[in-house]
C-alpha cells in the first residue's frame, strides 16, 4: 500500500503554532541560575508534560462518515461506471463486513485509554515494511543560514549547533521544556498569567484548563525518541531502541566513524571549547574512506541488513555497534560545499551513502560551507516533534552561540577523548558492503529533485483575497498535473493529528470533484469563463480544501480509519473485505503526488522522494509574498517539466484573483 511510506508531517494542519516553539522570554522557575542557563534552553513554568496526561484521545470516525469520504475521494478519480461498482462496495462494506469490524475496533479502543487506535498499527506498518529507509521513508528539512555569515563556519556551526542540541536533550528530559501548544487565541493563552495559573491545575484536568482560552496542547510522547535512538533491523520486523544512559555522540566524516562523551559523569553537558576541540580533531584527521564503508548496510533491504548485522555481530562488532545504536545522535560532516538548492537536497536526501547513519533517530549533517540539515528516522516519529528540536536548535544557536569564530579550542587531549570505530569485517560482509553500495548507487541515480521559486505573491495576498494559502498550492499540483498528464490522480498531504493522545498523521485527499471542475476549466477552457466564474471556482476549492483539512486535524479523515479496519482484519485472520481488493482502492492509495508543507523562520526547505514509482514528491511552503515547491521523480515522470506546469498553474491562479484575465 503506498500509503505506508509517510512523508513529512510537519504540523501543516498547526500552521498557527508559535513558530520557533517557546517564547521569547518563557516563565522561569525559581533558582533559575547562570549555570543552568548554558545547561538549558529555558525553564518552563509549566512542566514539558503537564498536559500529557489529559489530552483528548484520538476519535474513531462513524463508519457512515468514513464511507461517504471515502467515496468523496474517489469521485474525481473514476468515470461514472467505476464509480457505481465502488460505491456499491463501499455501501456493502459500511452494512455488512465493515460493521461488524469497526464494532470490534471501537471495543478494543476503549480497553485501551491509555493511547490511540492507530499508534500500534502504524508503528507495526512502518516497522514491518522491509523496503529500504533511504527515499521510501526518510525525509530532511535543511536549516536557514546563520544570520552572522561568519558563524556558517563548519566548525563552529557544528560545535554551536551540538551544543543547542544536548541542551535540547537536557531541557526535554528535567521536564524545563515548554510544552507544544497550538494557540487559537495567543493573547489570551501565549501569556504568562496563563502559565501561572496553568501549572496549578493537576494533570489529569490540565487540557481542559488550556481549551477554555482555546489553546490545544500537543501530544510529546515521541519526543524521548529523537535521542539515544536508533531503528534496528529484524527479519520481518524492525525494533526501536532507545538507550538514555549513554553520553556520547556520533561523528562520521569519509565513511570514519568517531564518539567523544557530550555529557559527562554528572549528566552536564561538556564545555563548548571542548566540542569544539574534538570536532576540529575529527575535521583535521586525514585518514581515507574505509575501502568497504559500513554506512551503506543501512540503505539496504531490511532483512538483507538484518541478516547483515547478526554477521557483524557474531564477528566481534558488538560493542562498536552497540556504540553507534546508543550514541545522542549522529553529527555527519561532509568535505564539500553546497552548489544550488538541488545539490542541496540530494546530499540531504541521500548523500553519497558513506557518511550517514540512516536508522538513527535523526543525522545532523553540516557540510563545508556551513548547510545544514536534519535527515530522518520516521518510523519513530513523525513532522512536529523533528520540527520543534529544529526550531529550538536553530534559534539558540543563532541567538546563544555557545562558541565564536574567534572562539579557541580548549587545550585538551582529543587523541584520547575521541575514539575512532574500527569494524570486523570478513568476507561476507565486504560482499553484502559491495552489493549493497552497488544498490545504493543504481537507486540514487535513477532520481531527479528540482526546485523553483514563485515570486509574484504568497500568503498575505491570498489572505487579503480569503483564500486559503495551502488550497492555491494544492490546486496548482492538480493543474499542473492535469496540463502535463491529461488526469486528475490519487494525492496524498500529511496532516498531523498530534492534538490527541499518541496522535500520528491523516490523510487530506486535496483531488476533489471542485479541483477537477477549477483546473479543468483553466487548463481546457479558459476563454469560455468569465474571470469572475474562474474566481468563483478558486473559493469554492478553498472552502472544500479547508474542510478537509479542518477534519483531518480533528481525525475526522477517511484513511486511517480503513487502514485500522483492515489492519484488524488481517491481525484476526478475516478474509480482505472486497472493499480493499477493489481496483480503485489500491488506485487511491497508489499516491502519484505525494504531498507535505512546512513553514518555519529556521527552515530553508525541507524534501523526500515520491512514494511510487510514477509519482512525484512535493514538498513546498508557503511564505509571506512567495511560494517555494521542491519536487522529486523517478525515470517515468518528468519532474522539471512539472514544476515548470506548476509556476504557470500559479501565475494564472494570481491573475485570476487580481481580476486579470489568461490566455489557454
Amino acid at each position: 500500500m503506498a500509503t505506508r511510506r509517510l512523508l513529512l508531517s510537519p504540523a501543516s494542519c498547526l500552521r498557527r503554532t508559535k513558530a520557533l516553539g517557546a517564547p521569547a522570554a518563557p516563565g522561569l522557575r525559581r533558582g533559575y541560575s547562570s549555570a543552568d542557563s548554558f545547561q538549558y534552553l529555558h525553564r518552563s513554568l509549566v512542566p514539558t508534560m503537564h498536559f500529557q496526561k489529559s489530552l483528548p484521545r484520538l476519535p474513531i470516525p462513524k463508519l457512515e462518515d468514513t464511507v461517504r469520504r471515502y467515496l468523496n475521494a474517489q469521485k474525481p478519480l473514476l468515470d461514472d461506471d467505476q464509480f457505481r461498482k465502488t460505491e456499491e462496495l463501499g455501501r456493502s462494506f459500511e452494512h455488512g463486513i465493515g460493521r461488524e469490524l469497526h464494532e470490534q475496533l471501537v471495543a478494543q479502543d476503549k480497553q485501551n485509554k491509555h493511547t490511540s487506535y492507530i499508534s500500534g498499527p502504524w508503528f507495526d506498518m512502518y516497522l514491518s515494511s522491509r523496503d529500504s529507509v533511504v527515499l521510501n521513508f526518510n525525509p530532511f528539512m535543511s536549516f536557514n543560514p546563520d544570520p552572522k555569515a561568519e558563524y556558517n563556519d563548519q566548525l563552529t556551526r557544528a560545535t554551536n549547533m551540538t551544543v543547542s542540541a544536548m541542551r535540547f536533550l537536557k531541557t526535554l528530559r528535567a521536564g524545563y521544556l515548554e510544552p507544544e501548544i497550538f494557540h487559537l487565541n495567543p493573547d489570551k493563552s501565549d501569556t504568562q498569567t496563563f502559565r501561572r495559573l496553568i501549572r496549578f491545575v493537576p494533570s489529569s484536568l490540565s487540557w481542559f484548563g488550556a481549551y477554555m482560552v482555546n489553546a490545544y496542547p500537543l501530544d510529546m510522547s515521541q519526543y524521548f525518541r529523537l535521542f539515544n535512538s536508533t531503528r534496528l533491523p529484524k527479519l520481518s520486523r524492525d525494533e526501536l531502541f532507545t538507550d538514555e544512559k549513554a553520553k556520547h555522540l556520533l561523528v562520521l566524516r569519509n565513511g570514519n566513524f568517531y564518539v567523544f562523551d557530550v555529557l559527562d559523569r554528572d549528566g552536564n553537558i561538556v564545555k563548548p571549547s571542548e566540542i569544539q576541540a574534538h570536532l576540529k580533531y575529527i575535521l583535521s584527521d586525514n585518514s581515507p574512506a574505509p575501502a568497504f564503508p559500513l554506512a551503506y548496510l543501512p540503505s539496504e533491504n531490511r532483512d538483507i541488513w538484518a541478516l547483515l548485522r547478526q554477521k557483524l555481530l557474531d564477528n566481534g562488532n558488538e560493542e562498536v555497534l552497540q556504540k553507534v545504536d546508543s550514541a545522542v545522535f549522529c553529527l555527519c560532516l561532509d568535505d564539500f560545499p553546497i552548489k544550488d538548492l538541488v545539490h542541496l537536497s540530494h546530499t540531504m536526501l541521500h548523500g553519497d551513502g558513506i557518511n550517514r547513519w540512516y536508522d538513527k533517530s535523526f543525522n545532523l549533517i553540516l557540510t563545508k560551507d556551513g548547510n545544514a540539515a536534519i535527515h530522518f528516522e520516521h518510523s519513530w516519529g513523525d513532522g512536529v516533534a523533528v520540527l520543534r528540536f529544529q526550531n529550538e536548535v536553530f534559534k539558540d544557536s543563532t541567538q546563544k552561540p555557545a562558541v565564536t569564530p574567534q572562539s579557541q579550542p580548549a587545550a585538551v587531549d582529543s587523541s584520547s577523548a575521541v575514539q575512532k570505530l574500527s569494524f570486523k569485517l570478513n568476507d561476507a560482509l565486504k560482499a553484502g558492503i559491495t552489493k549493497a553500495k552497488q544498490n545504493f548507487d543504481a537507486t540514487m541515480e535513477t532520481l531527479t529533485l528540482d526546485f523553483i521559486q514563485f515570486k509574484k505573491g504568497g500568503k498575505e495576498l491570498l489572505k487579503q483575497k480569503k483564500i486559503s494559502p495551502d488550497a492555491v498550492a494544492q490546486l496548482s499540483f492538480q493543474m499542473a498535473f492535469l496540463r502535463q498528464y491529461g488526469q486528475t490522480v490519487a494525492t496524498y498531504e500529511s496532516c498531523s493529528t498530534a492534538a490527541f493522545k499518541h496522535g500520528r498523521t491523516e490523510t487530506i485527499r486535496p483531488a476533489s470533484i471542485y479541483t477537477k471542475k477549477c483546473t479543468e476549466a483553466f487548463v481546457r477552457q479558459p476563454s469560455k469563463h468569465s474571470t469572475e466564474e474562474l474566481q468563483q471556482m478558486i473559493a469554492e476549492c478553498s472552502k472544500y480544501h479547508s474542510q478537509l483539512t479542518k477534519e483531518a486535524a480533528m481525525g475526522q479523515g477517511f484513511d486511517r480509519h480503513l487502514f485500522s479496519l483492515r489492519y484488524l482484519a488481517a491481525s484476526k485472520g478475516i478474509p480482505l473485505p472486497d472493499i480493499y481488493q477493489d481496483q480503485t482502492y489500491a488506485q487511491l492509495n497508489h499516491n502519484i503526488l505525494s504531498t507535505s508543507t512546512l513553514s518555519s523562520p529556521a527552515v530553508n526547505m525541507g524534501g523526500f522522494a515520491p512514494v511510487v514509482p510514477d509519482g512525484f514528491g512535493v514538498g513546498y511552503g508557503v511564505h509571506d509574498d512567495w511560494i517555494g515547491c521542491s519536487a522529486s521523480s523517478y525515470p517515468a515522470r518528468n519532474v522539471h517539466e512539472f514544476l515548470q506546469c506548476v509556476h504557470k498553474s500559479l501565475d494564472d491562479i494570481f491573475h485570476v484573483l487580481e481580476g486579470k484575465h489568461i490566455s489557454s
